[in-house]
């Protein structure tokens, strides 16, 4: 299954919701998946639609995130072309967010990585202030790291190491879970900026999620107020959770990676990795919000249900 898919709450969704009711955009979404990459021009003449009224149509699904376009040479001057971002959208009115009472839960703040490899733009700030110097990657060898509640790096990793408290407990595990806000990383902002972010447990790559953009149109529920309007605000909470049936994103399956592949009880830790890979298709780096910022006021968990 394809891991291009975007998932929304009615709360985080309103442009997408608002683009999607207008049957014109929904046909112009269903040529691009069917013939691939068109220009205004050949959308206009496919659906028999003004030109005027095709452009100003793209625009808006393109400021929604739904579609991107790329400008290239024509004959005569230049031509944009359209391209469709996601092969699924999901409207979820539920939050991954609540735990059961048999989950073992552990909360790891952003800072608390125990390797990096990053590239810049890159950078880090706590509830006060940036932390170290910005687009330095040595930023992120600071002891001050410990209090970073947003940390940002255009290509490259974090790792973090968890405890495994269900082998400390002699528990079997049916079900591990990985929740964290995310968004991709421009300068400045843009909503329209896909980055394929890829999650490791152990080593094994489970699955990848492509962010569609860096958001900035309004300040996140808890980002403090001295963090500039013009930087990245807020993400979208995720879920990744692997089963003995196999891994889901926001409960959409999207790989075979299943827990018997993780090797969990043969380790004392469970190594996360978070990752925008040099060979990713949409390599447009990556924001992780913990506490503090962002719209979910929350840590990187790790949720173990037994």
């Amino acid at each position: 299954m394809s891991s291009r898919f975007l998932m929304i709450t009615p709360e985080d969704g309103k442009e997408v919701l608002k683009c999607l009711a207008a049957p014109a955009r929904l046909a112009i979404l269903e040529l691009l998946h069917a013939r691939g990459p068109l220009n205004v021009n050949e959308i206009a003449e496919v659906l028999d639609l003004p030109q005027s009224t095709t452009s100003t149509h793209l625009n808006q699904m393109e400021e929604a995130g739904l579609i991107r376009t790329e400008v290239q040479k024509a004959r005569k001057g230049s031509q944009k072309i359209c391209h469709a971002v996601h092969d699924e959208i999901v409207l979820s009115f539920t939050r991954p967010n609540e735990a059961s009472d048999e989950a073992i839960e552990v909360s790891m703040p952003v800072g608390l990585y125990s390797g990096y490899d990053v590239y810049a733009p890159c950078g880090m700030c706590g509830p006060d202030a940036i932390i170290g110097y910005l687009d330095s990657p040595d930023t992120f060898l600071s002891p001050d790291r410990m209090k970073a509640g947003l940390l940002w790096f255009t290509r490259g990793y974090v790792d973090y190491q968890f405890p495994n408290n269900a082998r400390i407990k002699g528990a079997p595990i049916r079900e591990l879970e990985v929740l964290m806000e995310l968004s991709s990383e421009v300068p400045g902002t843009s909503d329209n900026w896909p980055s394929d972010i890829t999650i490791s447990i152990n080593g094994k790559a489970v699955a990848t999620w492509t962010s569609p953009g860096d958001f900035g149109d309004r300040r996140g529920k808890f980002t403090p107020d001295w963090w500039k309007l013009r930087g990245s605000q807020y993400g979208v909470l995720k879920s990744f959770r692997i089963t003995d049936g196999g891994t889901f994103i926001d409960g959409m399956r999207v790989s075979d990676t299943k827990l018997n592949d993780l090797e969990l009880l043969d380790h004392r830790s469970i190594r996360l990795r978070i990752e925008v890979p040099e060979t990713a298709e949409h390599p447009g780096g990556i924001n992780i919000f913990g506490r503090g910022f962002g719209n979910y006021d929350q840590d990187i968990v790790l949720r173990i249900k037994t």
